[in-house]
Protein backbone atom coordinates (compact mmCIF):
# COMPACT_ATOMS: atom_id res chain seq x y z
CA UNK A 1 0.00 0.00 0.00
CA UNK A 2 1.25 3.41 -1.04
CA UNK A 3 1.39 5.46 2.70
CA UNK A 4 2.69 8.41 3.17
CA UNK A 5 4.40 8.50 7.13
CA UNK A 6 3.09 11.69 7.93
CA UNK A 7 -0.75 11.65 9.05
CA UNK A 8 -3.11 14.15 7.24
CA UNK A 9 -4.03 15.55 10.42
CA UNK A 10 -0.38 16.63 11.21
CA UNK A 11 0.15 18.43 7.68
CA UNK A 12 -0.49 22.79 7.77
CA UNK A 13 -3.30 24.08 5.86
CA UNK A 14 -4.80 20.85 5.22
CA UNK A 15 -8.19 21.31 7.00
CA UNK A 16 -9.17 24.76 4.43
CA UNK A 17 -11.02 23.39 1.70
CA UNK A 18 -10.49 26.10 -0.48
CA UNK A 19 -6.57 24.85 -0.92
CA UNK A 20 -5.31 21.96 -2.50
CA UNK A 21 -4.87 19.14 -0.74
CA UNK A 22 -1.48 17.25 -0.91
CA UNK A 23 -1.00 13.44 -0.50
CA UNK A 24 2.70 12.65 -0.61
CA UNK A 25 3.69 8.80 -1.60
CA UNK A 26 6.42 6.88 -2.52
CA UNK A 27 5.73 3.95 -5.54
CA UNK A 28 5.92 0.45 -3.83
CA UNK A 29 6.80 -2.98 -5.79
CA UNK A 30 3.39 -3.57 -5.68
CA UNK A 31 2.10 -0.77 -8.08
CA UNK A 32 4.46 -1.58 -10.72
CA UNK A 33 3.13 -3.50 -13.64
CA UNK A 34 4.50 -6.03 -16.15
CA UNK A 35 5.69 -3.28 -18.69
CA UNK A 36 7.58 -1.52 -15.43
CA UNK A 37 5.65 1.19 -14.55
CA UNK A 38 2.96 2.26 -12.51
CA UNK A 39 -0.20 0.58 -13.44
CA UNK A 40 -2.79 2.66 -14.59
CA UNK A 41 -5.59 1.23 -12.37
CA UNK A 42 -2.85 1.88 -9.50
CA UNK A 43 -3.03 6.03 -10.51
CA UNK A 44 -6.87 5.96 -9.97
CA UNK A 45 -6.43 4.21 -6.41
CA UNK A 46 -4.34 7.19 -5.34
CA UNK A 47 -7.01 9.56 -6.62
CA UNK A 48 -9.72 7.64 -4.23
CA UNK A 49 -7.54 7.54 -1.62
CA UNK A 50 -6.66 11.21 -1.72
CA UNK A 51 -10.33 12.01 -2.30
CA UNK A 52 -11.01 9.88 0.67
CA UNK A 53 -8.36 11.49 3.07
CA UNK A 54 -9.01 15.42 2.32
CA UNK A 55 -12.80 14.42 2.92
CA UNK A 56 -11.98 12.90 6.49
CA UNK A 57 -9.99 15.93 7.13
CA UNK A 58 -12.24 18.59 5.67
CA UNK A 59 -15.67 17.18 6.71
CA UNK A 60 -17.86 18.57 9.16
CA UNK A 61 -18.52 15.81 11.89
CA UNK A 62 -22.39 15.50 11.04
CA UNK A 63 -21.77 15.85 7.05
CA UNK A 64 -19.24 13.14 7.81
CA UNK A 65 -21.46 11.22 9.94
CA UNK A 66 -24.64 11.36 7.25
CA UNK A 67 -23.35 11.07 4.39
CA UNK A 68 -20.71 9.82 1.77
CA UNK A 69 -19.32 9.91 -1.82
CA UNK A 70 -19.25 7.96 -4.84
CA UNK A 71 -18.12 7.91 -8.10
CA UNK A 72 -19.75 8.61 -11.47
CA UNK A 73 -17.27 10.05 -13.26
CA UNK A 74 -13.12 9.56 -14.35
CA UNK A 75 -11.35 11.95 -17.02
CA UNK A 76 -7.92 10.63 -16.79
CA UNK A 77 -4.75 12.02 -19.29
CA UNK A 78 -1.62 9.87 -18.42
CA UNK A 79 1.24 12.22 -19.25
CA UNK A 80 4.48 10.45 -17.96
CA UNK A 81 5.39 7.35 -16.25
CA UNK A 82 6.16 6.43 -12.53
CA UNK A 83 8.28 4.12 -11.33
CA UNK A 84 9.45 2.10 -8.31
CA UNK A 85 10.98 4.43 -5.42
CA UNK A 86 9.86 7.83 -7.50
CA UNK A 87 8.32 10.38 -4.75
CA UNK A 88 4.97 11.34 -5.54
CA UNK A 89 2.41 14.24 -4.44
CA UNK A 90 -1.56 13.16 -5.08
CA UNK A 91 -2.95 16.74 -5.28
CA UNK A 92 -6.34 17.02 -5.10
CA UNK A 93 -9.01 20.17 -4.93
CA UNK A 94 -12.44 21.07 -5.27
CA UNK A 95 -14.44 22.32 -8.04
CA UNK A 96 -18.15 23.12 -8.84
CA UNK A 97 -21.24 21.65 -7.64
CA UNK A 98 -23.49 21.25 -10.46
CA UNK A 99 -26.40 19.16 -11.27
CA UNK A 100 -26.15 17.19 -7.94
CA UNK A 101 -22.05 16.16 -8.28
CA UNK A 102 -19.10 18.10 -6.80
CA UNK A 103 -16.27 18.27 -9.20
CA UNK A 104 -12.82 17.30 -8.41
CA UNK A 105 -9.50 17.84 -9.72
CA UNK A 106 -6.42 15.93 -8.98
CA UNK A 107 -2.93 16.32 -9.89
CA UNK A 108 -0.24 13.35 -9.52
CA UNK A 109 3.08 14.92 -9.55
CA UNK A 110 6.24 13.82 -9.37
CA UNK A 111 8.68 15.46 -6.59
CA UNK A 112 12.16 15.60 -8.02
CA UNK A 113 11.33 17.48 -10.77
CA UNK A 114 7.43 18.58 -10.51
CA UNK A 115 6.28 17.43 -13.60
CA UNK A 116 2.49 16.48 -13.78
CA UNK A 117 2.27 12.42 -14.43
CA UNK A 118 -1.59 12.36 -14.58
CA UNK A 119 -4.64 14.65 -14.73
CA UNK A 120 -7.41 14.16 -13.52
CA UNK A 121 -11.18 15.21 -13.37
CA UNK A 122 -13.73 13.21 -11.16
CA UNK A 123 -17.39 13.45 -10.52
CA UNK A 124 -18.58 12.71 -7.33
CA UNK A 125 -22.25 12.15 -5.36
CA UNK A 126 -23.22 12.86 -2.31
CA UNK A 127 -25.17 9.64 -0.77
CA UNK A 128 -27.14 9.54 2.50
CA UNK A 129 -25.50 6.90 4.84
CA UNK A 130 -28.76 5.68 6.35
CA UNK A 131 -30.65 5.62 3.45
CA UNK A 132 -27.67 5.07 0.85
CA UNK A 133 -30.16 6.99 -2.22
CA UNK A 134 -27.85 10.04 -3.56
CA UNK A 135 -28.82 13.76 -2.10
CA UNK A 136 -28.77 17.31 -3.01
CA UNK A 137 -26.10 19.24 -0.93
CA UNK A 138 -27.98 22.01 1.25
CA UNK A 139 -26.54 25.33 0.17
CA UNK A 140 -24.66 25.71 3.25
CA UNK A 141 -22.71 22.19 2.19
CA UNK A 142 -22.33 23.69 -1.21
CA UNK A 143 -20.24 26.34 -0.26
CA UNK A 144 -18.26 24.41 2.17
CA UNK A 145 -17.56 21.75 -0.66
CA UNK A 146 -17.40 23.36 -3.59
CA UNK A 147 -15.56 26.45 -5.19
CA UNK A 148 -18.07 27.82 -7.86
CA UNK A 149 -21.61 29.12 -7.54
CA UNK A 150 -24.38 26.26 -7.45
CA UNK A 151 -25.91 25.60 -10.85
CA UNK A 152 -28.36 23.54 -9.78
Amino acid sequence: MSQDPTPAEARPSQKDPTLPYDMPLVVQPSDIDMIGHVNNTIYLKWVQEAATEHWDVIAHEDDHEQMFWVVTRHEIDYKRGAFEGDELIVRTWLGQYEHHKCERFTSILRVRDGKELAAVRTLWHPINQQTKKAIRLSPEQIARYSVAPNKD
